[in-house]
């Protein structure tokens, strides 16, 4: 059981088991009256035939909170649209597809583009930059969750957590991120998580001369790598996110950079979680979990050479022996605490996963000395209004016009 240990300089809420889920939905459903709620699915039409988006739809028809949930739709043509639209119909909130493929949302990213101010590609973070965009549009929320589409342990208390720190009108909290275990059958998963990025963040706060107020940002929080987490409307307008693997730090970032510590914090919401996993891609540095650790690398280096940290050929080595060193040392650890507690840990495959990652931290820095001034950002909404002042009502009738279909 958790206690009142705060770690860090964010809040911490924990999960003491002494209110039951009903009694956290009913409250909700009097914050919706001052602070309505929304929630952002960013899906690719695969999930929809997945195991775990059919169970996800199932136990959101029971959750009456919500005014309305928003769907970003990627790689799918017009026939797999229409079926998204029957199988979302389902729902009893106000749903809203955004089909990323259709040609109204087409137009409205090749205007953005004309504008410079798209020059993304296709992936998690374009598909909720779009999503925030529209409901900043909108203006009938004040809460914004989300989550993804594979969670396999999904169950309705995790979305009231995910809610409560950012619907409840007596907290003036900006940004929530969820947290939990990652264990699932007997394993100890979240390689990304404990392999590379704890032990990056130890490695770089061990190399930097100067205080890092964002490197004790991030180490504050239990699970930066969560796909879940709340915020506030207004957020939307002035982060920047990545449009790549790098959207989860890169998230973090931004709100480090327009937020005090004080509206900021955490919350326990699972038990368990599992998801779908993905190849760690030792022989493909463009796939898998060896892109991943690339762009988040990239993401890390780029935000401390923002702050003044300098990188050049003999800091990268230095920092990827530093990692290497620190991230065998957090194996060690994390065979003790598995094997206390009955959990299966492959040291052979753990130190092959470091070995990886060890190698793409180098080829992250080398990309970033190569091309310093690359940035994998979406602009902020603020600008891109700016720049196109009608944007917003472009982007509401090009959804409206897709689901009048």
């Amino acid at each position: 059981m958790s206690d009142f240990h705060q770690n860090g300089i964010i809040t911490t809420f924990h999960n003491f088991r002494t209110k039951n889920l009903d009694y956290i939905e009913n409250e909700l459903e009097n914050f919706s009256k001052q602070r309505p709620m929304q929630l952002i699915l960013p899906s690719l039409y695969s999930e929809l035939s997945g195991s775990a988006l059919p169970d996800i739809v199932n136990k959101l028809k029971k959750v009456k909170y919500l005014d309305q949930i928003t769907i970003g739709l990627d790689n799918a043509n017009e026939d797999e649209f229409n079926h998204a639209k029957f199988f979302f119909s389902q729902l009893p909130q106000k749903v809203r597809i955004i089909w990323h493929n259709g040609p109204n949302m087409k137009a409205v990213s090749n205007l953005l583009k004309e504008n410079g101010l798209d020059e993304s590609v296709p992936g998690k973070g374009r598909n909720v930059w779009y999503c925030m965009g529209y409901i900043y549009g909108l203006k009938n929320c004040e809460a914004v969750a989300l989550h993804d589409c594979d969670i396999l342990t999904y169950d309705r208390e995790l979305l009231a957590r995910l809610f409560y720190p950012i619907a409840n009108p007596a907290y003036n909290f900006y940004f929530c991120k969820g947290y939990y275990s990652r264990i699932a059958d007997g394993k100890m998963n979240g390689r990304v998580g404990r392999l590379l990025v704890t032990p990056l963040i130890k490695a770089l706060k061990q190399m930097s001369s100067d205080y890092s107020p964002f490197l004790d940002f991030l180490s504050s929080f239990r699970y930066p790598l969560s796909g879940e987490f709340s915020f506030r409307r207004r957020l939307i307008r002035d982060v920047r996110i990545p449009y790549d693997w790098g959207l989860e730090v890169g998230m973090l970032s931004e709100i480090q950079r327009n937020f005090a510590n004080n509206m900021v914090c955490q919350v326990d919401i699972a038990d368990k979680y599992d998801h779908k996993h993905q190849d760690i891609s030792f022989n493909d540095p463009e796939k898998g979990l060896s892109k991943m650790s690339i762009d988040i690398s990239k993401t890390l280096i780029r935000k401390l050479a923002s702050q003044g940290i300098g990188f050049n050929t003999d800091a990268l080595r230095a920092l990827k022996a530093t990692y290497y060193r620190t991230a065998l040392d957090y194996i060690s650890t994390y065979s003790y605490d598995a094997s206390m507690n009955d959990i299966d840990v492959d040291i052979n495959k753990e130190e092959k996963n470091v070995e990886l990652f060890a190698e793409n931290i180098i080829k992250a820095g080398e990309q970033v000395l190569d091309k310093p001034m690359e940035m994998a950002l979406m602009p902020s909404w603020s600008r891109v209004r700016s720049a196109i002042p009608f944007i917003y009502e472009k982007l509401i009738d090009a959804v409206e016009n897709d689901n009048k279909k």
